[in-house]
C-alpha cells in the first residue's frame, strides 16, 4: 500500500511539472485562519495551495516573467478557480515578483515524508 501511494504522488508530481500555469496568490484576510492542512495559514510563509499535490510536497514555482524561482510547501487546497492551478502565500508571491495573477512553471521536487491515511474526515497520521 505504501508503494502504490508513493507512486501515486510520483505521478501527480510529473503531471503538473514543468507546464506554464496560471497562479495566484492570497495573503492577509485569510491569516491565523486554519489551512486544510490543519496548521495555521502565515502569509509570510513559503506556502501554496494545490488541488491535487499531498500535504509537504515541495514545489518550486518559476515566474515565467522574471525568471525568479522559491521553493514553496503545499499546505492548503485550491485553487478553486477554472484555469489557475496554484494558489501562493503572499510572502511567496513577493519574493518571485509575481502580480495579483501570472504565469508560473511548477516543478515538482520533493514529496513529503509521511502519507496520511483519511478516514472519516480525520487525518490518521
Amino acid at each position: 500500500m505504501r508503494k502504490f501511494a508513493v507512486a501515486l504522488c510520483a505521478l501527480v508530481c510529473l503531471e503538473s511539472a514543468a507546464k506554464a500555469e496560471l497562479a495566484t496568490y492570497y495573503g492577509q484576510e485569510f491569516a491565523g485562519r486554519r489551512t486544510a492542512s490543519g496548521e495555521k495559514f502565515n502569509p509570510s510563509a513559503m506556502t501554496a495551495a494545490h488541488r491535487t499535490l499531498p500535504f509537504g510536497t515541495r514545489v518550486r514555482v518559476t515566474n515565467s516573467r522574471t525568471g525568479r524561482s522559491i521553493i514553496v510547501r503545499i499546505n492548503d487546497r485550491g485553487p478553486f478557480v477554472k484555469g489557475r492551478a496554484v494558489d501562493l502565500s503572499s510572502g511567496a508571491a513577493r519574493a518571485i515578483r509575481h502580480g495579483s495573477t501570472g504565469n508560473v512553471r511548477n516543478d515538482c521536487i520533493g514529496q513529503p515524508r509521511f502519507v496520511a491515511h483519511y478516514k472519516a474526515g480525520q487525518a490518521n497520521i
